[in-house]
């Protein structure tokens, strides 16, 4: 049964449903945030994402070993799955190896030994390391109760590498190249697009010319020449930034054409105007005014943009021109699975494609339920 509110309007005494009133005095944000919590899909996609950019600043604490650290003991051994009950007792444990020799091919080949037992833990001492490269610290999230024991929850690489670990430093990698890229070509998509339309006339026309070749030119061609120009020699610190800089060369475009397009419908507006008789600069009025009044739908825009980056940065690293060992990322890690015989014979070593395509889903997801949260009037 609906809660029936009286209102004064004008002087004249209303009755009004209580939801209707709750609606009709809600912000922008917050009728946003009630159309993207009926989105489902969505809110999962939003929780995973959260938990992928916790995963990013506690990478060190969560994973079992440092992403470099390698043991030529354990090359290429099979994932360990977690067990639970053992022989009635309950305790987190990993059966452990052993290994025989292929007789034609003298290749050693690894099989779970169920006779041995490694105990499993949270929170327990491990390899040292320093968080965020300041604190020191020796405890992560889980791994064997003795450092000594094989752990390795995704399998290892060629040597002897834990490819969980690997995985867990590589989202920090892959997952802050889109974050940055995406924020520069926000802010060049924003003032450029919003220049061009408040301002128009003969500015405007050369932007847009600007623009319109731009994206004429094939992206992923462009994105090879260039990532193959970056010296070989250079420092893991300068190849990241390089890398964020091409991949935002060409992604800010489609953003100053939608600001472009809502400046032009409302730069005639009332309140635009008003700030402008009010002595108000263009920089104000676009920061301050007009922006604003659709910043829900660029946060949506920007969200499904992050995927792109993601996979562009992946397929860079994966061709051997974009981030380059040490550095540890999604696409770095792919390299080795660039041969049919290594897909087959280690599949684990795909596990970074994984975290590729759930990251990419849910950001989508994410996405589009903010693109539709944004219009919070549409039915």
């Amino acid at each position: 049964m609906q809660k029936i509110v009286k209102i004064k309007k004008g002087g004249v005494t209303l009755d009004t449903d209580a939801e209707s009133l709750r609606v009709e005095v809600a912000s922008q944000w917050k009728l946003t945030w009630w159309k993207f919590r009926k989105h489902k899909l969505a809110m999962v996609s939003g929780a995973i994402v959260i938990i992928l950019y916790i995963i990013v600043i506690f990478c060190e604490f969560i994973a079992p070993r440092s992403g470099l650290t390698n043991n030529a003991k354990y090359s290429l051994v099979p994932p360990q799955a977690i067990h639970l009950f053992n022989k009635g007792k309950i305790g987190l444990y990993v059966f452990g190896y052993t290994s025989t020799r292929d007789p034609v091919s003298l290749q050693r080949i690894w099989v779970l030994d169920k006779e041995t037992i490694i105990p499993v833990g949270l929170f327990v001492k491990g390899e040292p390391y320093k968080l965020w490269g300041l604190i020191p610290a020796d405890i992560h999230l889980i791994g064997a109760l003795n450092p000594e024991d094989p752990f390795f929850l995704f399998g290892a690489d060629r040597i002897g590498r834990d490819v969980f670990s690997r995985v867990i430093f590589s989202a920090r990698v892959s997952l802050t190249v889109g974050l940055v890229g995406i924020v520069l070509s926000f802010i060049l998509g924003i003032l450029i697009g919003g220049i061009s339309g408040l301002v128009g006339g003969t500015l405007d026309n050369i932007i847009q010319r600007i623009i319109e070749i731009m994206i004429s030119i094939p992206t992923l061609p462009f994105w090879l020449a260039l990532a193959a120009m970056v010296p070989i020699n250079w420092s893991p610190l300068q190849t990241y930034f390089m890398i964020s800089m091409i991949l935002t060369l060409f992604s800010w475009m489609w953003l100053a054409r939608v600001v472009r397009s809502k400046f032009l419908a409302m730069r005639n507006e009332d309140f635009v105007l008003a700030a402008q008789l009010d002595g108000c600069n263009n920089m104000r009025l676009i920061t301050h005014h007009m922006l604003p009044s659709f910043m829900s739908y660029i946060i949506a825009s920007v969200t499904l943009s992050i995927p792109g980056m993601i996979i562009g940065e992946t397929a860079l690293s994966f061709l051997g021109l974009g981030l380059r060992p040490p550095i540890i990322s999604w696409g770095v890690m792919l390299q080795d699975c660039q041969k049919i015989a290594s897909i087959a014979n280690f599949p684990w070593m795909l596990a970074p494609a994984g975290a590729v395509f759930i990251t990419v889903l849910a950001m989508n997801f994410l996405g589009d339920g903010l693109r539709d949260a944004a219009d919070p009037y549409q039915s």
